[in-house]
């Protein structure tokens, strides 16, 4: 299917990119990577891109000829940084969707794949996919659950105005894996809890390890991204485990990928934080798709990169901050 096509990967040097461009490489494909960031191990034959895709300019550009676009441009950070910047991720975000979706549109592509997020649910145990219109997102992703929101409802007005149904959206759950932001303060949960693990005596966790979350590898998330457009599959798509594992099970597979001793400290006087929160996989599972990389898998891939590629992401986070 994407043997000698034209593929353009927005956001393609990201942790999920890189996995998707590696995936789409092995198929044969032709691929354009878009990016701000400057490319890393990237196949030799694969084209870079350097553009502001805020700009709707550079986005019909960078749209001209592909065959298939997918588009995992976006604004990464923690809550504390989305509760106190979020007109840098709500402007940009809603910049770079509105843009490229069209720019996709004009330029005739076969099909478009759009990134949403597990940002555009309300809090609950269990998430559906046909939920999220009768809910609002939780206060914390307020800013950027519109913004993605925003991005869904642009595939469906285009779908009933220009018949343009060659749209397939996809929410990942909670993504980890290589070339993360792995600070210990603005990173998400596994590696902000692999890097502690690595550079602290004592690993101090909040909570006390109960609340349950669902958790994905970034090469599954590619690979859904793929079965998605493969499929022609248009209606929204949860990308998770399903199952969810545990805060403190995520602890325990660290501590006991990491190869040297960790002191675990539960710091039960902070907030554990929701209880539950899986992804409803009924959808994808009658698709035919089942994610592949178990926790323990993930994990251990995860630490070895960190421990092979620190001083690399110390340099990535010192730019992540001056932004």
């Amino acid at each position: 299917m994407f043997e000698n096509k034209k593929v353009l990967v927005t956001g393609g040097t990201g942790m999920i990119g890189r996995e998707l461009v590696n995936l789409l490489h092995s198929r044969g494909a032709n691929i354009f990577v878009v990016s701000l960031d400057s490319p890393e191990d990237l196949p030799e034959d694969i084209s870079f891109l350097k553009a502001d895709l805020r700009e709707f300019s550079n986005c019909v550009e960078v749209c001209r000829g592909m065959h298939y676009v997918f588009n995992l441009v976006g604004v990464k950070g923690s809550p504390k940084m989305c509760r106190e910047q979020p007109a840098d991720f709500m402007v940009p975000m809603l910049q770079f969707n509105t843009n490229m979706m069209e720019a996709a549109r004009r330029a005739g592509a076969e099909w478009y794949l759009y990134t949403s997020s597990v940002g555009v649910y309300q809090p609950a145990e269990l998430f559906k996919e046909d939920d999220v219109w009768k809910t609002f997102p939780s206060k914390n992703d307020r800013f950027a659950g519109w913004a993605k929101r925003m991005g869904e409802l642009q595939a469906e007005a285009y779908k009933i105005q220009y018949g343009w149904d060659n749209v397939s959206i996809v929410r990942p759950a909670n993504v980890y894996g290589s070339y993360d932001i792995f600070d210990s303060e603005n990173a998400m949960v596994i590696p902000s809890l692999i890097r502690k693990a690595h550079e602290m005596d004592t690993l101090e966790v909040w909570g006390d390890g109960s609340a349950v979350r669902d958790f994905i590898h970034a090469r599954d998330v590619a690979r859904g991204m793929i079965y998605a457009v493969e499929n022609r599959i248009t209606e929204p798509l949860n990308l998770g485990s399903g199952s969810g594992v545990s805060i403190k099970k995520i602890v325990d597979v660290i501590v006991e990928k990491c190869g040297f001793p960790v002191k675990v400290f539960w710091d039960k006087s902070k907030p554990t934080g929701d209880k539950k929160r899986i992804f409803d996989m009924t959808r994808a599972h009658n698709y035919g798709f089942k994610t592949a990389v178990s926790i323990e898998q993930g994990v251990e891939e995860t630490i070895k990169w960190f421990l092979e590629n620190k001083e690399a992401t110390d340099r990535r986070y010192n730019a992540f901050t001056e932004q």
